[in-house]
């Protein structure tokens, strides 16, 4: 229930005027109506507390900006502010999420890796986390594709091969979502010219230096501006989904990865292209996170939606018709599914889907317990133990275990 402070007990002087009179008689009318407000909004299944956290990424990008939108309105509708931590990095974000210290997190594909035990979560103070999904942002715009030189004369994916890809030192999460999109042609890194570069902005830049000829990234990264407008041009090979065969490959590597159009990039025409995409930003909790909230959050993201859409970049990815049930990776809250099935969005395939999720974090956790007791105690010894032990229980159980990358 929306939580009201602020209000004292009246103090009426001995003689009342017919001014004084008025203004009490008002005061006692608002006091008498506020229960009310409050059930409406108890009887609507809406209640927040005063403040409610969420971590995302840093200031200026569009997850932020979202969110601030978002905290627009629950702040004019429902008297709550929405508090938004930036975190720096994958683990910061999620971090806090684990520490209560937010209440959701608005993140990317840190939510896959945190669920699965991998990357920067298979130290010893990790392993697979309890991920559970609220919503997912699938923009007018692309999480990751193959952005390509245009002299380079590549118009299909299978025209890589040969050519100079980008491989960006310390992010193995871009090498391997580069390593699935080859996959979709049969292709892998020993098939191509690989070109270290030091990070992201330097992989566009290494495509413009004509030292690469591809490169990773969102279809609309400011980066790939420079590319567009140099000398060499720019051009998206497509990722036609009629190639079944071809999309499993990818999402056999990348099952968090959709066939999805792109409506937002340079030379982008108004029909879009045809690429794989991830949910940015995913917004997740925990197995332990408050069910009424998970519920209250979901149905004024929806029910505003209207109100928020065109207030940040991306805004409008999270509209109901995007969020792909059927093919999520994660699990989604109770609270969340509650909602959904009021409205009727929550299918049988949804809920078959959710429950092979489970499952498979249910795995991954019995996986963690029966490691750790053994578990080797210097920290390179202990990850490649672990990844061992979980690529193990996981092929035992008869699912997959994702790329090599990971």
């Amino acid at each position: 229930m929306l939580s009201r402070t602020g209000l004292s007990s009246p103090g009426f002087p001995a003689r009342i005027s017919s001014s004084s009179l008025i203004r009490n008689s008002a005061w006692l009318i608002c006091l008498l109506l506020l229960p009310v407000e409050q059930s409406a909004s108890a009887a609507d299944g809406i209640e927040f507390p005063k403040t409610i956290a969420w971590s995302a990424y840093q200031t200026g990008t569009g997850g932020y900006s979202q969110a601030v939108a978002i905290g627009n309105i629950l702040q004019r509708q429902y008297g709550t502010n929405l508090r938004v931590i930036p975190g720096r990095n994958d683990v910061s974000r999620l971090a806090t999420l684990r520490a209560g210290r937010v209440h959701f997190s608005a993140g990317g594909s840190e939510a896959v890796y945190a669920q699965e035990g991998v990357l920067n979560f298979a130290s010893r103070i990790w392993g697979p986390q309890p991920v559970r999904v609220l919503m997912s942002n699938y923009s007018d715009s692309c999480s990751y594709t193959m952005i390509t030189a245009a002299d380079a004369n590549i118009r299909e994916i299978a025209d890589v091969k040969g050519k100079r890809v980008t491989f960006v030192q310390g992010a193995p999460s871009l090498n391997n979502a580069m390593a699935a999109l080859l996959s979709y042609a049969n292709l892998t890194w020993d098939d191509v010219t690989r070109v270290e570069v030091g990070g992201y902005n330097a992989s566009a830049d290494a495509v413009v230096n004509n030292r690469a000829d591809v490169v990773g990234g969102a279809c609309n990264s400011p980066p790939f501006l420079r590319l567009e407008a140099s000398p060499r041009g720019l051009f998206f090979p497509e990722f036609s989904p009629a190639d079944t065969e071809a999309v499993a490959r990818v999402r056999a590597r990348l099952p968090w990865y959709v066939p999805h159009i792109a409506l937002e990039g340079p030379t982008i025409a108004p029909e879009g292209i045809e690429v794989f995409t991830s949910a940015y930003p995913l917004l997740v909790g925990l197995d332990s996170s408050d069910a009424t909230l998970a519920y209250s959050m979901v149905k004024v993201m929806h029910r505003h939606f209207d109100e928020y859409k065109n207030n940040a970049p991306g805004g409008t990815g999270w509209r109901m018709d995007r969020q792909k049930f059927e093919q999520a990776f994660i699990p989604f809250h109770p609270g969340a599914i509650r909602y959904y099935r009021e409205i009727g969005a929550w299918t049988d395939a949804a809920e078959a889907q959710n429950r092979r999720n489970l499952e498979r974090q249910s795995v991954l956790q019995q996986a963690w317990r029966d490691f750790l007791p053994a578990a080797p105690e210097g920290y390179s010894e202990f990850e490649r133990a672990w990844l061992l032990a979980r690529e193990s229980a996981l092929a035992a159980a008869g699912l997959i275990t994702l790329g090599e990358g990971l």
